[in-house]
């Protein structure tokens, strides 16, 4: 039944990219000084969660380093990466710069000055998540540094510039934005028909059924694909000819409880214990969230951080919030009443 698994998992970056022409365009675009040995301007990619933002900025690279042998790339996941030292990490070790590297040890500057040492090729590096950084000045070290060319994803630019001091929010404001919307469900099919028709064998799955994926997954790719991985393994484990309707249905819940754990998987302790709070406690308003949780930790971020925390855990459908800015209060998403597959 499977003919490809590679098409159908979240991170696969196919050969064409569907309805993001305008999105490539404009990122390659953006990038195509490094093909002169040309330093290149920052790019903020911006949009929702699933949008497809982190699949254009690799399928861009990908495309650059077939065209020029000069050039190399990095990714650094910003939510997991989230320290200003793990990040510099991230990068100096995909150079192979990190032999006598100690985590514990080395400061900060001694990495910087690896990075501003770098005689290699021109290197692009992906920031994906870039608003979750607590040290956002690790942007400046990079944009700082002709050599590196960079790509901030991020699902908002006012969160983003936020975060950052004025210097930063100059330079940034003026970089090259490529903003992106939500999927149309007739776009989603189209996504959803490419995976299926590459990755499973004919007649695995109906149009109606893709159709009815698309919908259920509201604009989000990573949903809308998940449930089909999901659908497809669990026909092929059970020894089906063909994916049934039940079987969506179960694919459905089981995907988004998957995404669902992922989100809380990658949360920074800070970013769970909020989570917590409003968990135990929501609905619940920011000012009594950032109460209690001053009270839970040693070391309390700011309000202002506490409500970026809140925003993002927002965005990825962790949480859900009620009211005005002046009276929100915040509870849980209960999956169970997303969007339901009919």
């Amino acid at each position: 039944m499977i003919r490809d698994a590679r098409v159908l998992r979240a991170g696969f970056v196919p050969r064409e990219v569907e309805h993001r022409d305008a999105e490539v365009n404009h990122l390659s675009s953006v990038l195509e000084p490094i093909t002169n040995g040309e330093p290149a301007d920052t790019a903020i990619v911006t949009g929702p969660s699933g949008a497809g933002k982190t699949c254009i900025s690799k399928f861009v690279t990908e495309r650059l380093r077939e065209e020029v042998l000069d050039v190399e790339t990095t990714y650094v996941n910003c939510w997991r990466n989230y320290t200003r030292f793990r990040t510099l990490y991230q990068i100096l070790d995909d150079l192979g710069a990190t032999i006598d590297i100690h985590r514990q040890s080395t400061p900060h500057d001694e990495l910087v000055d690896r990075l501003q040492q770098h005689d290699g090729p021109r290197t692009v590096v992906i920031l994906d998540e870039v608003d979750q950084l607590e040290d956002p000045s690790v942007i400046y070290d990079l944009h700082s540094l002709p050599q590196f060319a960079i790509i901030c994803i991020a699902n908002k630019e006012e969160e983003l510039f936020s975060r950052v001091d004025d210097r930063l929010v100059s330079r940034l404001r003026s970089s090259e934005h490529v903003r992106m919307d939500k999927y149309h469900d007739e776009q989603l099919y189209d996504i959803l028909s490419s995976r299926a028709k590459w990755g499973l064998d004919e007649d695995i799955i109906t149009d109606d059924q893709l159709y009815r994926i698309a919908d259920a997954a509201a604009g989000d790719a990573r949903l809308a694909i998940g449930i089909l991985r999901t659908a497809a393994g669990k026909a092929d484990r059970e020894n089906h000819e063909r994916i049934t309707d039940d079987i969506l249905l179960d694919a459905a819940e089981d995907a988004r409880a998957q995404i669902k754990q992922k989100s809380l998987d990658s949360l920074t302790p800070h970013q769970r214990v909020v989570y917590d709070i409003v968990r135990e406690h929501g609905p619940v308003g920011p000012s009594e969230i950032h109460e209690r949780y001053t009270e839970d930790v040693d070391d309390p971020r700011t309000k202002r951080t506490i409500r970026t925390y809140l925003s993002k855990m927002e965005q990825y459908n962790l949480l859900e919030a009620e009211g005005t800015s002046r009276d929100r209060e915040y509870s849980p998403v209960d999956s169970a009443a997303a969007s339901p597959m009919q």
